[in-house]
């Protein structure tokens, strides 16, 4: 698949997929060359084929992409009203996943927009314990490139 051609569709999917599961699977490998799954919440996808995520909670994810920054990316639209529809009709009227492979880049400050990308992501918890107990003080961490 041209990713460049079908963009537009995988960023919708992924933010359908984040409204549905607040999570995606990101894989990495292990020193000893067995794969690492994380559930990662704080990925946005830009416009131009390229996406960042906070390193916070990801301390395993963080040193083996210090070995090796290759990475694979799952997304799964788990709305189960989404799936109902899919299996009564026997046909999708989007695709239900997309997994994106690639690299990344090195680990840096995050830019002015995208701290306000990811606030407007987390926005629907803000003022909860729960957005204090995740993000409150992690907002601000590095992002790697992916």
């Amino acid at each position: 698949m041209e990713i460049g051609k079908y963009w537009d569709t995988i960023r919708a999917l992924f933010q359908q997929a984040f409204q549905s599961s607040l999570h995606y699977a990101i894989a990495t490998t292990n020193e000893d060359g067995s794969p690492h799954v994380t559930p990662v919440g704080a990925l946005i996808l830009r416009e131009d084929c390229t996406g960042f995520f906070f390193e916070e909670f990801l301390s395993v994810m963080t040193r083996n992409l210090e070995r090796n920054n290759r990475v694979s990316v799952l997304a799964v639209n788990s709305d189960i009203t989404f799936w109902r529809k899919a299996i009564f009709d026997g046909t999708f009227e989007t695709p239900p996943a997309v997994r994106l492979t690639g690299t990344v880049g090195k680990k840096r400050e995050a830019t002015t927009d995208e701290i306000a990308a990811w606030h407007t992501c987390i926005e629907f918890a803000r003022g909860t314990k729960g957005f204090d107990l995740l993000w409150k003080k992690h907002a601000y961490g590095q992002r790697y490139l992916l």
